[in-house]
């Protein structure tokens, strides 16, 4: 497995993630109305200053899933990923949020990378705390993203730092 920027041609495998249930139970966007045009887009807009999202693939270059990091500002960014079901219990996903950490530590020179993850979604917490990711008060968080107070205090934040 390895972990590469973003292709066209992984718009098909993109869409099967966004379209089953089971992936996309506990993510807040509607990823049920997304089409394959919405994937490209994506795909096309997928590296910029301030958003970094990769692909983790199999050794014959099939898309597994998604690393990003997003927001990135003052040192610091969050981290997200969804990975297609039949990578699930590969590690994929252990190697992807590694990869893509070490990335932004190294490679853009950030100084934090935070994440939340919702404390219903008992699979994904479940994958942290076994990983050794340290949860962390969201009060010490500089959060970026587009979070209520009442989602900032329903969470589980997560935070890795250099």
């Amino acid at each position: 497995m390895r972990m590469r920027r973003l292709e066209e041609k992984d718009a098909p495998f993109m869409l099967e993630w966004m379209h089953d249930e089971s992936v996309v139970e506990y993510l807040s966007a509607n990823f049920a109305a997304k089409t394959i045009d919405d994937c490209k887009a994506f795909i096309e807009s997928s590296y910029t200053d301030t958003d970094v999202n990769m692909a983790v693939v199999n050794d014959d270059d099939e898309y597994m899933g998604t690393v990003s990091l997003k927001h990135i500002q003052d040192k610091t960014a969050e981290f997200a990923i969804t990975f297609r079901k039949c990578a699930m219990g590969q590690g994929y996903s252990t190697y992807g949020i590694k990869k893509i950490i070490e990335y932004g530590l190294e490679e853009l020179g950030l100084e934090s990378v935070y994440w939340c993850v919702s404390p219903d979604n008992a699979r994904a917490v479940r994958f942290y705390d076994k990983n050794g990711y340290n949860r962390v008060d969201s009060a010490i968080l500089n959060i970026v993203g587009d979070y209520s107070p009442e989602q900032i205090e329903y969470f589980i934040w997560y935070q890795v730092c250099k």
